[in-house]
């Protein structure tokens, strides 16, 4: 009996050591995302006081655990991403010309996205408008992903090129901009996808309301502001090359950082799924995360 418990401990004690291997590799894929490190650390945290509190446990149970912990993380995703739809459904006007950039719909979540569900939930109330989707180079999410998903529900859709965000702006097209965001820190300072700071800019020169859209998992409170958050750096190839042709020289220099950061001065709103920060601070943010509705 003795041989046998001692080989049940040290299996879930591989079982653990494995999990957290795996939880390394996974992390070290988006150094900038905190929603990912909150999701393993969730994970990991309920497996270890999974394998303490059940002395009878084996391997196989502690993987269905994990597997039980991952499939409830994936429906809260669901109901959160719902929700911040119908928090910042608000916000867009009969009519209106929304732009956003990169991707924040059911390709990137388990539900049916962040910045993308406060359009899918604005269509659900009735409300006509139209979505003008940066390409977002150099992987173009916004061409690729953003645009098919907003197509597929029957939403106007247009594509542009980064560049031309700006100019659409001072047309007077362009009524509110929505993005999500991959880490915001405790005073509202928020990452997303490079590009989106630029707009952000252009957005407060043309008044022209700026949201972010994101889970409370999102915050990371441990960083006072933008210039904490890590910032993930690309391989020079995707900027290198465009649609698989080459279109710099050899040997020049690229920069190529994936993401950038908005200050909370020229975030209009944070939504997200526990309710709406406008014109966010640290002060602002603490109170909503205390909130547990």
């Amino acid at each position: 009996m003795a041989l046998q418990e001692a080989a049940t401990e040290d299996d879930l004690r591989a079982g653990l050591a494995q999990l957290e291997k795996s939880c390394e590799y996974l992390a070290s894929s988006r150094p900038t995302g905190a929603n990912l490190f909150w999701a393993l650390e969730r994970v990991k945290r309920s497996a270890e006081e999974f394998a303490a509190s059940r002395p009878e446990a084996n391997l196989q149970s502690l993987r269905e655990h994990v597997l039980e912990e991952a499939n409830a993380i994936c429906a809260e995703d669901v109901d959160m991403c719902r929700r911040i739809g119908e928090n910042g459904a608000t916000f867009i006007k009969e009519g209106a010309g929304i732009l956003t950039h990169c991707n924040a719909g059911a390709l990137a979540t388990a539900g049916q996205g962040t910045a993308l569900s406060v359009m899918f939930e604005a269509q659900e109330a009735g409300k006509k408008f139209r979505v003008y989707v940066d390409e977002t180079r150099p992987l173009l999410q916004g061409a690729r992903l953003t645009a098919w998903e907003l197509q597929q529900a029957g939403i106007e859709v247009t594509v542009i090129c980064d560049n031309m965000a700006g100019w659409l702006m001072k047309q007077g097209k362009i009524d509110a901009i929505i993005t999500g965001a991959d880490r915001i820190a405790a005073n509202g300072d928020a990452a997303n996808k490079i590009g989106t700071y630029s707009l952000s800019i252009m957005a407060r020169e043309h008044n022209v309301p700026f949201y972010i859209a994101a889970p409370s998992s999102t915050f990371d409170l441990s960083i006072k502001s933008g210039t904490e958050i890590p910032i993930e750096q690309r391989g020079a190839d995707e900027v290198r090359f465009f649609g698989g042709t080459k279109v710099a020289p050899d040997g020049v220099g690229v920069y190529s950082p994936a993401f950038d950061v908005t200050e909370a001065r020229d975030i209009t709103a944070i939504i997200t799924e526990r309710g709406v920060v406008e014109k966010p601070n640290a002060e602002k943010i603490a109170k909503l995360l205390r909130h547990k509705g």
